[in-house]
Order: C-alpha cells, then structure tokens, then sequence
C-alpha cells in the first residue's frame, strides 16, 4: 500500500467533478490526506495531487489551468468531465491540451474523464435555435448528447475511476 501524503485539488461548476473527487476520496487512506477542496493557499504542499477540472471550450476551466501552470515537481493525476464526450478519443484531447499547461518538472501519473451533465439551460439553448431560420443541422445531436449525459457521472464513470485511481497507487482492491 502506497503511504505518500496527497492532495484532491478540484475545480467544479454544476457538481459533476466535485463527484469524482469524492471518489477519489473514498478509494484513498483518509490519514494521508493534506487537502480536499478548492484550489487554496497551501493547497499544493503534497508531492502528488489529484487535481480535477471541468471542461471549458475544449480544455481545463481556467482556475484549473491557473493551478496546473504554478506546479513544479508534483506528481499529478488529472480527472474530469465533459458535457459532450462518450468518445474517449474526444477526451484524449482534452486531455492533451491540458498536459500542455502542466511544466515538464511535473510528472502525470494518471488520467480519467467521463461525461457529466450540464445545465438545463443548455438543452434550451438548442431547442430555441431549432426555432431559428436555417438551423444548425447538428442541433438535434446536440439534444441527445445533452439527454445522455443528463445520468453521468453515474456509478459505473466513479468504480472506474476508483479503479484508475487503485491501478495507479499500486493497490488492489
């Protein structure tokens, strides 16, 4: 069992990452935990942070990024969601424009991504601009991808990610 002190480091809009921090937090010894909750003083003194984020125009929020760009030889594991996804090749990207933020001193030691819902307003957003001349033609897609991801993060996006979390700690649980 793995006995380094961490951090769980998130940024969430609408509760879906605020989930699987909570995961995490229940995969991992509760006495080694430094620090649960927002991006805060002192919050980066672990040598290895889960730092979790929602998605914003195709890659981390921005207090996200903020946090990731100020770290300096961590380890660090990335988690998030995704208001559109079910693709993992979509979050790969997203995935990769976040490592892009992160200095080379830091060492990713895990990632996870799943979809997560998104406000109501959002889907009325789309059917007002069905209501539009000349709509958009991917404008009913956008409706089912928001119908689907209304569920997540559901019970199995957490056991996976508790899954990644145990693989990478060297548990077996």
């Amino acid at each position: 069992m793995n006995d380094e002190r961490y951090s769980i480091i998130y940024s969430s809009r609408t509760g879906n990452t605020r989930l699987l921090a909570e995961a995490i937090r229940e995969s991992l010894p509760a006495d080694l935990c430094d620090h649960f909750g927002t991006d805060e003083a002192g919050a980066v003194e672990s040598e290895k942070l889960y730092v979790g984020f929602w998605t914003d125009k195709g890659t981390a929020d921005e207090a996200a990024l903020a946090l990731l760009k100020r770290l300096k030889n961590k380890k660090i594991f990335l988690f998030g969601t995704a208001g559109f996804g079910e693709s993992e090749a979509y979050f790969q990207k997203v995935l990769d424009r976040v490592k892009e933020s992160i200095d080379e001193s830091n060492s990713i030691i895990g990632t996870y991504m799943c979809q997560g819902k998104m406000p109501m307003a959002v889907r009325e957003r789309y059917e007002k601009m069905k209501q539009q001349p000349n709509p958009a033609p991917n404008l009913d897609g956008l409706i089912r991808n928001f119908d689907r991801a209304l569920t997540h993060p559901d019970d199995h996006d957490l056991e996976e990610l508790k899954q990644a979390v145990r693989r990478e700690g060297g548990q077996l649980i």
